[in-house]
């Protein structure tokens, strides 16, 4: 055996680790079987837009897996109200706690020992695809050597039985039967998903994105592909005011402020102060909330939302024209309309036709200098600005964001992405100049995804630069930029032109390829992926399932999950969302109805109703040396054997109580 002098150099620093041949080679062994384990479950969701109840009850029974689990153990051997009470109890085991002890106070010991026994068989059965090792990571510690004892001895074992039922029976004389019940449901929950994939958008819509990070954060394997609307919030949270306007229009816009001013702390005084005093003689009726959330306020503060959302949408119509004209090399010139706006006549000119606007009061706009923010409307931004990048817990949120967030990942040969990889009308990657040098596919992604880092680095540095902190507010709206995928957002006419067809926004050609298999093979070659088993999971765009659309395109080889978790896209796509299952036996796609409440779903045991397509079975049972895991621990496995061969050649010496590796 010959190594060269770097290697002799790691082989020593491994030795640190593996200090003798005998824990060289447990290691080996581990290593070894734990790549014949099964592949442990990925969960893909996407387009969350703050809808937390239906978020979390869909992570908890992870998209049916639970369920199956506990049809899997049980069979017919107990009734179909069992079977849902026991998947409540999973899925809220405090809540449903409550009710019980409320509903069968008399018989409540017998309830606990059929109950801990039946918990206890559904979370054996999960983690019969982990190691002991993985499992003891993932128990509570309150009941770590509890549970553990009880997973690993069989009840009906002659010599086991009365340890068996006499750890049942302890836990309930001492009362911490609920607590233990609490512990084994949060760990059954754990094992079901192995991994957990966001492909984008928890933000904006629904009321509750907070929630849905705060949440995401307790989990060990999660990851997040940004959509556009956490791009634009990532944007505000670093003091972009193109994002900031955007992310109050589109809040006041679902009667969200609340998401602002309650949950990050944002002070929006000075935008409501200026919203009554600019617009006190104003109705501002084309600014009714898209769905008014907030049937119990007065007619008084429905009209101060009205007010502050079209003060912050003229503000942002400014603020974006100015941002335009900084970056020529956008290309948005068209999106620049406020100086088409004939005053006299109410009417604007958009696209060669004259058009007539709902409303043409706008007295902070000086037709002369119409992008120019007035000395109050800047006041305004720069307190907004301040209470954006100074809320803690929105900076947190954005720290974690970008911690394990990025443009798009390739895991397991699946690649992941938002909103798309632009594309002509050819089947080519559309390019974009950026400096001087043009890009596309990949390194067009790539090359966003360091100006959107960039961006973050100079945040923390306190030394923001508008050349990337504007990359973001394209990223939200950009014609090119692979998360928003229109020729542009037709924000301004939605509001202010009746003519519909002034409201269309031209989809990038990427959404009509994606139905090719020669285009979906072509991006994932491009991203490094054989196409021959590779698949591509999409967000973004709603699948109008009511319509007929699928979400599998390109022959199997793509599938869009974005089918209307947020409530606002279900009267659309008749669903309220997709997830996406990938386990060891294949890809499963779960369609979901939408969710009653949190209260009903534990009064009554209602779960989410879930419809499941396998889209691909394996013909054999993938195991984690089929994974990007497996591949790690190959390699690990060949270093700790070079190691061990180092070890008996004598080119490295063990470290034993006598010697010390040098």
């Amino acid at each position: 055996m010959k190594l060269t002098k770097d290697e002799v150099a790691y082989y020593k620093l491994l030795a640190r680790s593996y200090p003798t041949i005998q824990a060289a080679s447990t290691e080996i062994i581990n290593l070894s079987a734990i790549l014949n384990l099964p592949k442990g479950t990925e969960h893909f969701m996407s387009d969350i837009h703050g809808e937390y109840e239906s978020f979390i009850h869909i992570v908890n029974n992870a998209s049916g897996v639970v369920k199956r689990k506990i049809n899997d153990v049980f069979g017919d051997t107990i009734s179909q109200k069992d079977k849902a009470e026991l998947g409540t109890l999973i899925f809220y085991p405090k809540d449903k706690i409550k009710q019980i002890r409320h509903d069968i106070e008399d018989e409540l010991h017998d309830w606990y020992k059929v109950t801990l026994f039946r918990l206890v068989e559904v979370c054996r059965n999960a983690s019969t695809k982990y190691t002991r090792s993985k499992v003891r990571k993932a128990l509570p510690k309150d009941f770590a050597y509890v549970i553990e004892e009880l997973l690993h001895e069989q009840e009906n074992a002659p010599n086991k039985q009365e340890y068996y039922n006499g750890i049942i029976d302890t836990i309930i004389r001492i009362n911490r039967a609920d607590n233990f019940i609490v512990a084994i449901s949060n760990l059954i929950r754990k094992l079901v998903i192995d991994h957990l994939h966001i492909v984008g958008d928890i933000f904006d819509r629904g009321p509750e994105p907070d929630r849905v990070i705060n949440t995401l954060m307790s989990f060990k394997d999660v990851d997040i592909q940004w959509g556009n609307h956490d791009i634009l919030w990532m944007g505000a949270a670093m003091g972009c005011q193109g994002c900031i306007s955007n992310v109050l229009r589109i809040s006041a816009r679902y009667e969200n402020l609340p998401i602002i001013e309650e949950n990050y702390g944002i002070n929006l005084m000075p935008l409501a102060t200026f919203a009554m005093e600019t617009y006190a003689k104003d109705q501002c009726l084309i600014f009714t909330p898209k769905e008014e959330a907030q049937t119990d306020i007065s007619k008084q503060q429905k009209l101060l939302i009205r007010q502050m959302h079209k003060a912050i949408s003229v503000i942002q119509f400014k603020i974006e024209g100015a941002l335009i004209d900084r970056n020529p090399w956008y290309k948005m010139e068209d999106r620049k309309l406020l100086h088409k706006i004939d005053f006299e006549k109410g009417t604007v000119e958009l696209d060669g036709e004259t058009y007539q606007l709902k409303d043409f009061s706008f007295p902070t706009i000086d037709p002369k200098d119409p992008y120019k923010l007035t000395s109050d409307e800047e006041k305004v931004m720069q307190r907004l600005q301040n209470s954006f990048m100074n809320s803690e817990k929105l900076q947190k949120h954005l720290h974690y964001l970008y911690e394990i967030g990025s443009m798009y990942l390739v895991f397991n040969n699946n690649l992941l992405y938002h909103g798309c990889i632009p594309m002509t009308n050819h089947g080519e990657f559309q390019s974009m100049k950026i400096f001087d040098k043009e890009y596309k596919g990949k390194e067009l992604v790539q090359k966003l995804e360091s100006i959107v880092r960039k961006a973050f680095s100079n945040h923390l540095r306190g030394t923001p630069s508008s050349y990337e902190l504007d990359f973001l507010w394209y990223l939200w709206a950009g014609p090119v930029s692979p998360l928003f995928g229109k020729k542009k957002m037709a924000t301004f006419e939605r509001y202010l032109i009746a003519d519909k067809k002034s409201h269309a926004e031209e989809k990038n050609p990427y959404f009509e390829l994606r139905d090719n298999e020669e285009a979906c093979n072509r991006i994932l070659a491009d991203f490094g992926i054989n196409p021959e088993d590779g698949h591509i999971v999409n967000g973004h765009t709603p699948v109008k399932r009511k319509k007929g659309e699928n979400p599998v395109k390109g022959n199997g080889k793509l599938i869009v999950i974005d089918g209307g978790l947020s409530k606002p896209y279900q009267n659309i796509t008749g669903i309220a969302g997709y997830t996406l299952i990938y386990n060891s036996y294949g890809l499963i796609l779960a369609a979901h109805k939408p969710f009653v409440s949190r209260k009903e779903a534990i009064k009554e045991n209602i779960d989410i109703s879930t419809s499941q397509q396998i889209l691909e079975r394996n013909n054999i049972r993938k195991r984690v040396g089929d994974t990007d895991i497996g591949i790690e621990l190959k390699e690990q496995i060949t270093d700790l054997e070079r190691l061990l061969e180092a070890y008996r050649e004598g080119i490295i010496k063990e470290q034993t109580s006598r010697t010390k590796i040098k």
